[in-house]
């Protein structure tokens, strides 16, 4: 008994096995759920109005959640009324040298991720 001999006349079958195989994978480990685009763009503005108003990315980082797709735990919830985030922040590389954050941030952004609704909160981590 040897191995399975191999040739290029079925590399089509070897191929589409395996890229059924990786599909099958992928949308069951949630790969190829598709986030909503608004959750998306809500934040991104989220994070870069934070980075605005805390002095621009050379002096303000966000919690690294702001940096996952749709802002990931950072959304705290979604309504009609938009989608609401809440973060840390602190300077460059805070979250990597395990500093501890110095801004907390609460902000709501419209339910289609265009528009700062409001700034909830931007100060001392509470």
């Amino acid at each position: 008994m040897g191995l399975p001999s191999f040739s290029i006349r079925n590399f089509p079958l070897v191929a589409a096995t395996a890229a059924t195989t990786l599909l099958m994978v992928c949308a069951s480990t949630g790969f190829a759920q598709q986030m909503d685009a608004s959750r998306v763009r809500a934040a991104n503005l989220a994070r870069m109005e934070a980075e605005r108003i805390n002095g621009g990315l050379s002096r303000y980082n966000t919690a690294a959640c702001m940096h996952q797709i749709g802002g990931g735990d950072c959304l705290i919830r979604s309504t009609d009324q938009g989608y609401l985030f809440e973060f840390l922040g602190g300077g460059p590389g805070w979250q990597t040298m395990n500093k501890p954050a110095t801004v907390q941030t609460t902000i709501l952004i419209s339910p289609d991720g265009s528009e700062i609704r409001q700034v909830d909160y931007n100060g001392t981590p509470r």
